[in-house]
């Protein structure tokens, strides 16, 4: 009698242990409804991090020793992945730039260039490093469909700050020589535009990474953030659909998932991947981001009144700082100088108070305020120690004229 064959997992909602490409061959055909994996980078390191109460390290190695050996690994598994899609599926692959020309090659193999759809450049801001040259500050999301017939839910952004009105509040049409101009109806008056939902969402998406201290944050060396898999999950998927990350490792893509009433399966060679995994889809933790909320405009509080006065010199300006307006770039004796301008309506006493505050927490040797205004005639005869106090160009020329 011919053996039985076997029955293909239907199973949502579920963490499975072990290497996906053995745990895949388990999934039942065209039943996935997107896939996002994050795999190894090809980075040629092994990967450690601790979490935040120093008592689990997660490591995991990511050294192949040649292109041919990382492009194998990931074909196999891809694959099988294209024909666990749905012909509605699309599948998001994470890199950077160590492998991205091997991803972008094993994509366009298995599910043909027609169905490309986008590179996904995720930008976000990152402490500096001593390295020679530009700093990484993006990775890569290459998003392809399995058919023509693929879910997509467009998203909307703001207008340009340079976006004229009238392109907002008129409709266009392209004339006899195919230029845009405003459209008019027969008697010479404005067409007011359909309804306006903003500009379609891009493919460059500045979401910032998760900082250390971020309580979302759980110590996995790779974790990327809630908020970026949400965005892939809502543009690419409905609810109820089935979401499967074959690399889940910490779990951030079934947490959102489950967040926004998709199932999902994970899967991970590590065991202490699948329980962190388990873990945080006991108890997620979203960190909100003030940056997009508010937009990075608004952080940027630099007095430009105060720093007008320090053209000519090279500096950083301090946002979101009472005591300090500008850093120099220059140290002096290892440590930053930091400048304060006074205010209008500030007392130098106040002024240096600030600074001198801010002075003793940033450890510097240096801090100079600059005074722009006298305001008791004892000024004269006050000595704040450690800080230099320098008369504005205003100021100078006042008392020269004086």
């Amino acid at each position: 009698m011919p053996k039985k064959a076997r029955t293909k997992m239907s199973n949502t909602n579920v963490i499975l242990q072990g290497d996906c490409l053995a745990v895949m061959r388990s999934i039942k055909h065209d039943s996935i409804d997107l896939i996002y994996l994050d795999p190894p980078f090809f980075t040629e390191k092994t990967h450690k991090l601790k979490n935040r109460e120093r008592t689990v390290e997660f490591s995991f190695d990511d050294i192949w020793g040649s292109n041919r050996a990382y492009a194998d690994f990931l074909f196999e598994r891809i694959a099988i992945m294209k024909p666990l899609l749905k012909e509605t599926g699309s599948i998001f692959v994470h890199c950077d730039k160590s492998g991205e020309h091997i991803v972008r090659a094993i994509l366009d193999n298995i599910f043909g260039a027609d169905n490309f759809q986008s590179e996904i450049i995720w930008t976000y801001k990152r402490w500096s490093n001593a390295k020679k040259g530009l700093l990484p500050s993006h990775q890569n999301i290459y998003f392809y469909s399995k058919s023509t017939d693929f879910t997509f839910n467009p998203e909307y952004t703001d207008y340009s700050e340079s976006t004229n009105v009238d392109q907002i509040l008129q409709k266009r049409t392209r004339d006899n020589h195919n230029k845009v101009v405003y459209k008019r109806k027969d008697d010479g008056s404005i067409q007011h535009a359909d309804k306006k939902r903003g500009v379609p969402l891009g493919d460059v998406w500045d979401i910032p990474y998760l900082n250390p201290k971020a309580k979302e944050r759980v110590g996995y060396p790779t974790q990327k953030p809630l908020l970026l898999l949400e965005r892939i999950i809502n543009i690419a998927s409905n609810e109820n659909d089935t979401v499967l990350d074959p690399f889940c490792g910490s779990g951030t893509t079934c947490v959102a998932a489950q967040l926004l009433q998709r199932k999902f399966i994970g899967i991970d060679q590590s065991d202490d991947a699948v329980q962190l995994t388990k873990s945080r889809l006991k108890t997620p933790i979203k960190t909100e981001s003030n940056l997009l909320k508010k937009g990075r405009a608004s952080y940027l509080s630099a007095n430009q009144d105060a720093l007008s006065l320090l053209v000519g010199l090279k500096f950083n300006p301090i946002h979101r700082n009472k005591g300090i307006d500008a850093i120099l770039t220059e140290l002096y004796e290892g440590t930053p100088v930091l400048i304060r301008v006074q205010r209008e309506h500030e007392s130098l006493t106040a002024a240096a108070e600030l600074l001198i505050a801010a002075k003793k927490a940033k450890k510097a040797k240096k801090a100079i305020l600059i005074r722009r205004h006298r305001d008791n005639l004892l000024e004269n005869e006050i000595v704040f120690d450690g800080l230099d106090i320098i008369d504005a160009p205003a100021l100078s020329i006042a008392k020269c004229c004086g």
